[in-house]
């Protein structure tokens, strides 16, 4: 085992280092407030992979910390064996700072070792890179993105050869390789012999999101008139997604063009984050029918619609979701192609609604632990033990796969069927919002949030430690005036039942998720991140309609924040 340096260790390293002028200059200009925030720890490697700001020093992101994760991959695939290597990686990225040099340098590193290495020309969407992994049949694929973060993030995703994210004992492995590497500065490097892609996988990858329509006729007959807004928020898939809703029959999409291009500056928005109604404010001015927008990476989608008044509603991702397994099922069982052994899969704090739908078509739902990953991988187990159909997964964070020639969050797939699905709505006079009452009405309405508290710098970590294990052994015994029936932990793996004392071991894997359900059938989650130093507070409250739904959802979160700051 490697003893860890301290942090002035760390430091002095970084001091006499041969640094790069832009971290050199960096460097000589930090604060020793700075320097330590930078140097506290190693960039952690959680759910997604690593994430985080842009700079100097082992806690951020740069050549020296993607060189030495990638370092740890290679030596890892090494002791897989031969195959492994020849079968290879596949590296993409999208438009963020330093997207590319941190694309050239994993490519060199794992060249070093012999390793075959398929290279992505440009900014391309997360959904093709698990995509490149399954029909390249390599060992593993690198994602250069932060997501949905500001432009002073940038991050580093590891995929498995199933084109899921990295399951957790192959990615722990990887950590513990990379402790090895203590000598950051002078990794090898090769950078011959890297196989160039892009064209011919973009027209794989459309030629499978051609299949995602449902009902061609429908698309056939609004087409030409739905009018649809798309913007990529200046992120990787704008080229694709266009080609994807025109390929699909929608000619009247109105791109939205002052976020067509890719820009890591981000120039129009502060957050590139669909989830945020304010990436929406240009998109309004087009007069679209139906809004579209997609993260920097594409694997996210938001949306909004057109009301009777003419302004714009928008929906949340658990909304979308319930709109989408509500079509996808309904336009089956239309045509004759629902499947008898249907199945759709949600993490464990995304809203219950989608269950309900699925359970009157008689589809199955699964709930797995946060991270698209546990979604892949019960679709890997659907195909391997022939069982279940997959017809949709989500997590609430406006994560879609509608089918699985991916097997991540797809939003070029979602924009595909959410022109479909509005186009659904239209045909019946009606709008996206008009299709969400006629759920709510017979299914019961839901309303849900999610709320993110910083925990940053050096005491962060133990801050946000110290909350969930205050509510693990002294936790609430209600919430406001709703008592809670059961508490799910799922780092102990059990279920209380708080009116009987009765316990049931919980049957997914381990994870720091605390998840209580009220008498109402409400329920309140909390979460640390596994990406950022935040603690997620998760809400899904029940009402008999959206109304009295709202209200209980805003009564949860004051009560909540009461306890959290106790």
């Amino acid at each position: 085992m490697v003893k860890e340096k301290t942090i002035q260790e760390k430091i002095k390293d970084w001091e006499v280092a041969d640094l790069p002028e832009d971290l050199r200059l960096e460097f000589a200009n930090s604060s020793q407030s700075q320097l330590e925030d930078a140097f506290y720890q190693d960039l952690n490697f959680g759910t997604a992979g690593m994430r985080g700001l842009l700079g100097v020093g082992t806690n951020r992101m740069n050549i020296y910390t993607v060189a030495q994760t990638t370092e740890a991959l290679a030596r890892h695939m090494e002791k897989q064996g031969e195959s492994a290597k020849q079968r290879g990686v596949v590296i993409s990225g999208d438009s963020r700072i330093n997207s590319e040099l941190f694309k050239k340098i994993s490519a060199e590193v794992l060249r070093a070792h012999g390793i075959t290495v398929y290279l992505f020309n440009g900014p391309h969407p997360t959904p093709e890179l698990s995509f490149a992994v399954m029909h390249l049949h390599t060992y593993a694929g690198i994602m250069i993105t932060a997501s949905h973060n500001s432009k002073e993030y940038n991050g580093y995703k590891l995929y498995g050869e199933d084109g899921g994210q990295l399951p957790p004992k192959p990615a722990d492995e990887i950590v513990r390789e990379r402790q090895e590497v203590t000598d950051i500065f002078h990794i090898k490097k090769v950078s011959g012999g890297i196989k160039k892609i892009g064209s011919e996988i973009d027209k794989e990858y459309l030629n499978q999101v051609k299949t995602i329509p449902i009902n061609r006729d429908l698309i056939k007959k609004w087409g030409d008139k739905l009018t649809i807004s798309f913007t990529p928020l200046h992120g990787a898939g704008g080229d694709l997604g266009s080609k994807a809703l025109k390929e699909a029959g929608f000619n009247k999409i109105l791109t939205v063009k002052e976020q067509f291009k890719p820009d890591g500056t981000f120039p129009t928005v502060k957050y590139p984050n669909p989830e945020f109604h304010e990436v929406f404010k240009i998109s309004e001015s087009y007069g679209a029918d139906v809004e579209l927008a997609v993260d920097p990476d594409s694997d996210r989608m938001g949306v909004g619609y057109r009301t009777k008044d003419g302004s714009y509603n928008y929906l949340t991702g658990n909304q979308i979701a319930a709109l989408m397994v509500n079509y996808i099922l309904t336009a089956q069982q239309k045509a004759g192609t629902l499947p008898k052994n249907g199945a759709i899969v949600t993490s464990i704090v995304s809203s219950n609604l989608p269950e309900l739908i699925a359970k009157s078509f008689k589809v199955k739902q699964f709930t797995v632990l946060t991270g698209f990953k546990y979604i892949a991988d019960k679709i890997v187990e659907f195909d391997k033990k022939q069982n279940y159909s997959f017809e949709f997964g989500f997590e609430e964070s406006y994560g879609f796969l509608i089918k699985p020639f991916v097997h991540d969050k797809d939003a070029i797939q979602a924009i595909t069927l959410m022109s479909e699905l509005a186009a659904y709505y239209k045909d019946r006079g009606m709008t996206i919002g008009d299709g969400l009452d006629e759920i709510h009405a017979k299914f019961g309405a839901f309303a849900e949030e999610t709320k993110a508290t910083e925990f940053p710098g050096e005491k962060g970590q133990e801050e946000m430690t110290a909350v969930m294990t205050k509510f693990r052994n002294r936790g609430p015994k209600e919430i406001g005036n709703l008592k809670i029936n059961l508490v799910e932990d799922n780092d102990l793996r059990i279920a209380k039942d708080l009116n009987t004392g009765a316990t049931k071991k919980i049957s997914l894997p381990r994870a720091n998720v605390i998840k209580y359900w009220l008498e109402d059938g409400s329920w309140v989650a909390l979460r640390p991140s596994g990406t950022e130093p935040k603690l997620k507070v998760y809400i899904g409250a029940k009402g008999e309609n959206m109304s009295s739904a709202n209200k209980r959802l805003d009564y949860l979160q004051t009560e909540l924040e009461k306890l959290l700051k106790k």
